[in-house]
């Protein structure tokens, strides 16, 4: 089944987003890194049980519990590519309130913060793009965009400029509220109780196993999402804006379920699709949204016209396409 979305919006929205305007403001002045020792031996333990739950699952979990933490994996990459990014960050499209709950208990199954707070920083990310005001910023290297970033103080610029963010539409959200409000019991529970009492229950898993995959699901996750501010930003083609550093890059693509299409979502962040074709195989996310579309649960879907399309990469674009190898004069014929 190929559902067809039931609302698609050809929207005309500029051609070129604020981000050039944006990055005027910012003192690109270097300052020392402060690292957060508190962090780092977080996230070290983090990693410490995972590669422990890594050795487990080949040689004494249990299927079911794997596929669990797989399902579960997914789901919470759907969570922040469907909803937390392409829902809630850029309004690519409108949601009914049961696909809104659904999107946000799989945002609470990825952990990453509360919703709300990875929205304002993806918006800072947009509005910012590769600057000091940019929480992720790539110029300072990609240990920093990928993971660095979590373990270091706000640039003093993150801070001064973070209150210029549009954010009343998350805020006045009931189910974003919601979960901000009880952040710690039902993203607690979501991403890590749930996840591990329920293999013990149906199929008798042990405690180790089973809360040990759930921290391998739970740092893959957090390095799945990570490619996107890492390695989209670093290894790839500018088909649609040289002048940027992010990229198309197909394997982010495939670790993230279709967000390596980078260079595309930073000149058009409106498109629901985050890609100029949302059919791709490398695009599950896009099908997600066409799916509830079809069932009557996601609406306004929005898109780039081609023409649109077409006229940035003539004008702005390396000469590449999506996947690098055929020429823009190629493309259209």
């Amino acid at each position: 089944m190929s559902p067809i979305p039931a609302e698609i919006t050809s929207a005309p929205a500029p051609e070129f987003p604020t981000e050039e305007l944006s990055k005027n403001v910012v003192r690109e002045t270097n300052e020392k890194t402060v690292i957060v020792y508190e962090n780092v031996v977080l996230y070290s333990i983090y990693h410490i049980m995972a590669l422990y739950g890594l050795y487990l699952g080949v040689t004494s979990a249990k299927w079911q519990t794997i596929l669990l933490a797989y399902v579960l994996w997914a789901l919470s990459i759907f969570g922040t590519t469907v909803g937390a990014h392409r829902l809630w960050t850029h309004r690519a499209y409108k949601a009914k309130m049961p696909l809104q709950i659904l999107l946000m208990i799989c945002t609470s199954i990825a952990c990453q913060g509360t919703t709300t707070n990875w929205i304002r920083d993806h918006r800072m990310h947009h509005k910012y793009s590769d600057t000091n005001a940019d929480p992720h910023n790539a110029k300072r290297g990609f240990f920093f965009s990928h993971i660095g970033w979590l373990l270091t103080r706000k640039h003093s610029e993150l801070k001064r400029l973070s209150n210029t963010i549009y954010m009343d539409d998350i805020y006045n959200n009931p189910v974003l509220r919601f979960q901000k409000k009880y952040a710690g019991p039902v993203i607690g529970s979501c991403c890590f109780i749930l996840p591990t009492l329920l293999p013990m229950y149906f199929w008798n898993e042990s405690l180790n196993n089973a809360w040990h995959l759930t921290m391998l699901r739970f740092v893959l996750n957090i390095h799945a999402i990570s490619l996107f501010n890492s390695v989209a930003h670093t290894w790839g083609y500018r088909p649609y804006d040289k002048k940027i550093l992010p990229v198309e890059n197909s394997s982010v693509s495939f670790f993230t379920l279709g967000e390596g299409f980078h260079n595309y979502h930073h000149a058009f962040p409106w498109d629901y699709k985050a890609s100029e074709l949302g059919n791709h195989w490398l695009n599950p996310s896009a099908q997600v949204i066409d799916f509830f579309a079809w069932i009557g649960w996601a609406y306004d879907l929005k898109t780039v016209p081609d023409e649109i399309i077409q006229a940035r990469m003539e004008r702005v674009g390396d000469g590449t396409n999506y996947e690098g190898g055929i020429s823009v004069k190629n493309k259209f014929t």
